[in-house]
């Protein structure tokens, strides 16, 4: 199962372009940069898109309750597996607990998913608790933020079509300001680059003396 996840997966654009997905990285144990996330994050955690649940897994090793939502059987079957709580549905069906979450994750690309940000995290707001945070990951400064028509290629097969969206770090503010959020923070980690946006008032970079480098 695996093998077929890790055979020379990309994303092909309908333009021709290829963007390459880090499925290794995916299926290996969260790494420093996921756990400097995780140490920000409050519980309980959805993490939507949740792959073969990595991050999952390292916040039930914290203790602190979360859950995966993803579309993919081959990850859920992977996820669940290696034991970690993950429900196969799209984010936009009826998820558990509507309101009460403390955090959503939005990692490896899964702010495109449906080719909608804005729709994206409007959904996540109704799932969060009032003063719930959302962290995403996205693209490194100086991307283009667009809409695309992807679909999965392996050595195995390709899969259908469906929209994809990229999002740049340059856009955080804009997003959050259209979905009722607000950035409180946003760093970058190696080639990884992060957004922390809440409804809360509390604003403060916590990225001094972490090895991260705040965006600005």
């Amino acid at each position: 199962m695996t093998d077929t996840l890790l055979a020379a997966s990309r994303l092909r654009v309908d333009d021709g372009r290829v963007l390459p997905i880090d499925v290794r990285r995916w299926l290996a144990p969260a790494d420093e940069i996921d756990e400097a996330l995780l140490d920000r994050v409050v519980g309980p955690v959805l993490d939507v898109g949740c792959g073969p649940g990595r991050v999952v897994r390292a916040l039930r090793q914290r203790g602190i309750d979360a859950l995966g939502v993803e579309i993919a059987p081959t990850a859920v079957a992977i996820a669940r597996r290696w034991g970690a709580p993950v429900v196969q549905r799209s984010i936009f069906e009826r998820l558990p607990r509507r309101g009460q979450w403390g955090s959503a994750l939005l990692l490896d690309g899964s702010a495109g998913i449906g080719g909608d940000p804005v729709a994206l995290l409007h959904r996540v707001g109704e799932l969060l608790g009032p003063s719930g945070l959302v962290f995403v990951e996205m693209e490194q400064p100086g991307v283009t933020s667009e809409s695309l028509n992807v679909r999965i290629e392996t050595a195995t097969g390709t899969g259908p079509w469906f929209p994809w969206a990229v999002v740049s770090i340059d856009n955080a503010e804009p997003l959050a300001a259209a979905t009722g959020f607000r950035v409180t923070e946003s760093w970058g980690h190696g080639q990884r680059w992060f957004a922390r946006m809440d409804r809360s008032r509390l604003n403060g970079a916590r990225n001094e003396g972490t090895g991260e480098t705040p965006h600005r």
